[in-house]
């Protein structure tokens, strides 16, 4: 085990750093927005940023990666990305604002797709799965530790954001200086949502609705806790309670959904949420630690409710589909993710603070009631063959990520030799090489020898 992390150590060190500024940021938009007189609505569009900019990023990031290589298209995004968190302090508009988490969403797509392209390439048959979940552990802690970073700031200064562009900045440092970094193969992706919903429609829609719950509550919950009389501090606990609920019973549950119709582990999930989002509707604030706990609970039952959905799309298709299919669930979780945040924030300007969970609750209960729809509608395959879950490949981390590994042969995975990034440095190379005097071929117009020169020096023949 100390091996194998010894090996992947650079990039499991900078995708935290990068992770834990990104959580900083993310919870600090909101409240730090709250607090220069954003309106919740115009809060809600600001998150809503992020993700626009996100599903741009995968749709275009591997373009990115094929004309500059990995290790350019890494740093040119980490320096955007840095450079875009400096800026919110500085430009105080709620449209800037926008445009920052736009282009934050585009450069943390392309650098989780360059560091998952490095993981899967590097990953072999028998630590693949291992590899994976350290990375998400890693991914899942990072994000927590930068959300209760925020305890010890005061977000009315400049001090947290150069904090959370520090962090991202210094990301770059291990990737650059490693030698053990090589070209990997990327995916590209393609979203055909016909041929999803043929495949598995609880996969599209399924993913469409945990994009619109899921998405509102990471952005807005601290925005939430805040308006109801919590401290910021306390705003970026449940936050981080979300996400440690989900990392607790992501793999039990998974394992559990080997066992039965994973659609209904998702049916149970979604009313679980639901539920638990109307706790937080009607709770009363004052007592923490009993919002803690909702919280907590919350995300253990809506986090882990995408890699379920996943897991159920993989049943169902070959091999050779399962890029297409990681694309379309990826893509269809982004675009409900555009949405969520605003449509929440709007009911928030409605009705108040509770609004948020208010959306939630509807949203989970929508996901249960159209599994129940499709129970009816296809009714469980006894003798389906499903692929074993993978804590790995079933998780929203931003990058196409399968069961198997890549299969360059797939004509959305790009090998590196086909990148124009490396045919280019690969013809520079051979043209330096072949700029070099070359000690084995013989000289058409060797020196003259001047007789008078003294060769003293130089033994005699």
């Amino acid at each position: 085990m100390i091996l194998l992390l010894a090996t992947f150590a650079s990039l499991m060190l900078s995708t935290a750093l990068i992770l834990a500024g990104h959580g900083l940021s993310s919870t600090l938009i909101p409240l730090k927005a709250d607090l220069a007189g954003f309106g919740d609505l115009q809060i809600g569009l600001i998150s809503s940023s992020f993700y626009i900019g996100f599903v741009i990023g995968c749709l275009f990031g591997p373009f990115l990666i094929l004309r500059a290589g990995h290790i350019r298209a890494f740093a040119a995004l980490v320096s955007l990305m840095s450079g875009a968190a400096l800026l919110h302090p500085i430009l105080v508009d709620p449209l800037a604002w926008a445009l920052f988490r736009i282009i934050t969403g585009v450069c943390f797509a392309g650098i989780v797709l360059v560091v998952e392209s490095w993981l899967n390439d590097r990953a072999t048959n028998e630590n693949r799965g291992t590899v994976m979940s350290l990375y998400i552990i890693c991914y899942l802690g990072a994000t927590m530790g930068g959300q209760l970073m925020i305890v010890g700031f005061d977000v009315s200064t400049f001090v947290p954001f150069a904090i959370a562009s520090i962090f991202v900045s210094v990301a770059v440092v291990p990737v650059v200086l490693t030698k053990a970094v090589q070209p990997a193969p990327i995916t590209l992706v393609r979203f055909r949502p016909i041929n999803l919903y043929q495949t598995s429609a609880v996969a599209l829609i399924g993913c469409l609705l945990i994009g619109l719950a899921n998405s509102s509550m990471w952005a807005l919950a601290p925005l939430y806790a805040k308006q109801i009389g919590y401290s910021t501090n306390e705003a970026a606990y449940f936050a981080a309670a979300i996400v440690l609920g989900g990392a607790i019973t992501q793999w039990p549950i998974g394992r559990l959904s080997d066992r039965v119709d994973r659609r209904i582990i998702i049916l149970l999930l979604g009313f679980a949420a639901a539920a638990a989002a109307l706790v937080l509707f009607t709770l009363e604030s004052g007592n923490f630690w009993t919002t803690f706990t909702v919280f907590l609970i919350l995300g253990m039952a809506s986090q882990p409710t995408y890699a379920i959905v996943a897991a159920h799309a993989f049943d169902y298709v070959e091999a050779e589909d399962y890029v297409e299919t990681s694309s379309g669930v990826l893509m269809s979780n982004g675009i409900g993710s555009m949405i969520g945040p605003t449509v929440a924030a709007g009911l928030m300007f409605s009705i108040g603070p509770e609004g948020l969970f208010i959306w939630v609750a509807l949203v989970e209960v929508a996901l249960a009631l159209f599994v129940v729809s499709r129970l009816v509608i296809r009714p469980a395959d006894e003798d389906l063959e499903k692929t074993d879950f993978e804590y790995g490949a079933t998780s929203n981390m931003g990058a196409v990520l399968t069961p198997d590994p890549l299969d360059i042969e797939d004509p959305y995975v790009i090998p590196p030799e086909e990148f124009p990034a490396y045919e280019q440095d690969e013809g520079m190379a051979s043209e330096e090489v072949g700029d070099l005097p070359n000690r084995n071929d013989e000289d058409e117009n060797p020196p003259t020898t001047d007789e008078t020169q003294d060769n003293s020096r130089f033994p005699s023949g």
